[in-house]
């Protein structure tokens, strides 16, 4: 049996939060080269 909580460790349930709030300019970005630089900006990098 998983203890009840085990759920908020898995790399999916992590990874989503943080792509849910994204802007949609991030997310709806056309290349990976475009992504990284969008995200470089929000992240502040």
């Amino acid at each position: 049996r998983f203890p009840p909580n085990i759920r908020k460790r898995f790399f999916t349930v992590r990874v989503t939060e943080h792509w849910h709030r994204l802007p949609g300019e991030v997310v709806e970005s056309p290349s990976l080269e475009i992504f990284e630089s969008h995200l470089d900006m929000v992240l502040g990098n």
